[in-house]
């Protein structure tokens, strides 16, 4: 009985949270996504909002943490300059509840 519960507990209700950890690049060579940030939410594929600590962080929901090291993020992503250079356009939101996609059509470059 106490291994059947032990079980439970371990595979049932562990709930494995997988950070969005992203690191800023120096040079678009070295990155997985390029990103351009947006004056307004509504020209935003993805609304981001940083989160203080790795474990506040969302799998591909638009709350990121920014890593320290590069072999310690999910994605390297480097900012753009110009829209058109860009893989995804983001905007930071103020609140974690306003993060997310917009549309689904690019959500397949942040995986």
């Amino acid at each position: 009985m106490k291994i059947l519960l032990f079980l439970c507990l371990l595979f049932g209700l562990h709930k494995t949270v997988y950070a969005q950890k992203v690191f800023t690049v120096d040079y678009a060579s070295q990155a997985d996504v390029k990103v351009f940030v947006v004056k307004y939410e509504s020209q935003a594929d993805l609304k981001v909002y940083k989160v203080s600590y790795e474990s506040q962080a969302g799998d591909n929901n638009g709350k990121w943490f920014f890593v320290q090291y590069a072999s310690q993020a999910k994605k390297k992503v480097f900012f753009v300059d110009y829209e058109s250079q860009a893989d995804i356009k983001i905007y930071f939101v103020d609140y974690e509840s306003q993060a997310g996609w917009r549309s689904n059509n690019k959500k397949h470059l942040l995986y």
